[in-house]
Formats: structure tokens, C-alpha cells, sequence
């Protein structure tokens, strides 16, 4: 089992993809690589803590590989526009993939390469990552007539499933 983690704005619609990637094993929605130990929701909100709203992602790497996640990640988010994902702006909404070792660092800055100058995904090493609130976990399987799932999360699995 190999681990990921990416920020693309809301955890709850990053989380709503990869939960329907096969070879996904788990995902989980938390916060990465700011200065405020042990946030909260509430501390995330105010932009001032540093941390990303971003996903765990536990997969099987004989069923899908780390490639085929970045191919996921940036076929679902604006990559393009820093610090924002549709209405929701500051920095713990921008696009991101912490990785875990040299290889996800390589394949990262390779892949975005190719996409472009225009590519605004940072690509830092992950420092720590907290689990969000239980009411997070799972939002959109939860939550499904919602009117931020059905307005920003349902396009986004439609895209996913078109690719």
C-alpha cells in the first residue's frame, strides 16, 4: 500500500473523486503542511494557519499508480488559478501535491512539465498532515443532496467519469 496526498481546493470534492478510483483503498480529509498544530475547521477557515485543505489517499499501487493519480488530480481541479477552486479563495484552498519521497517529487514536477508554464500546483514535500473533523469524513457519500455537493461536487465526478 503507497500513500498520496493532494490539495485541489475542498477536501470534500477531492475526496469524492479518488473514492471512486479503483486501486483507492481509503481517503481521508484533514489538513497539510501549516504552522498550527492540530487545527481545526474553524483555525483552517481564517486562511492564517497555513494548511491546505487536502486528501490521504491510501491505494494499491498494483491497481493503479501514483501517475494515474496526478492524471485524477489534475483532470478534476483548476490548476491553474492560485489560491482558489470556484467561490472558495486563501491559500487553504490551493492546488498541491505533497509527497512523501523522491519519486512522487520527480513524477510530480515531470508531469506538471508537461502541462505547462501555466501550472500554478505547488509541489512540496509533506511536513504533517492532521485528519479533519469526523463530519468531513466521507462528506459527499454522506451528503449527496447537499446543495455545495450538487453544485460544485456532482460536475466534478461527471468530469472524472468522462475522462
Amino acid at each position: 500500500m503507497q500513500t498520496a496526498y493532494f490539495a485541489g481546493g475542498c477536501f470534500w470534492c477531492v475526496e469524492a473523486v479518488f473514492q471512486r478510483v479503483e486501486g483507492v483503498r481509503r481517503v481521508v480529509s484533514g489538513y497539510c503542511n501549516g504552522t498550527t498544530p492540530n487545527p481545526t475547521y474553524q483555525d483552517i477557515c481564517t486562511g492564517a494557519t497555513g494548511h491546505a485543505e487536502a486528501v490521504k489517499i491510501e491505494f494499491d499501487e498494483s491497481q493503479v499508480s501514483f501517475t494515474q493519480l496526478l492524471t485524477v488530480f489534475f483532470a478534476t481541479h483548476d490548476a491553474t488559478t492560485r489560491n482558489q477552486q470556484g467561490n472558495d479563495y486563501g491559500t487553504q484552498y490551493r492546488s498541491a501535491v505533497f509527497y512523501t519521497n523522491k519519486m512522487q517529487q520527480q513524477q510530480a514536477q515531470q508531469f506538471i512539465q508537461k502541462l505547462g508554464s501555466h501550472i500554478v500546483t505547488e509541489v512540496t514535500q509533506l511536513a504533517q498532515f492532521y485528519k479533519a473533523e469526523d463530519y468531513h469524513q466521507n462528506y459527499f457519500n454522506n451528503n449527496p443532496n447537499q446543495s455545495y455537493c450538487q453544485m460544485l461536487i456532482a460536475p466534478k465526478l461527471a468530469k472524472y467519469f468522462k475522462q
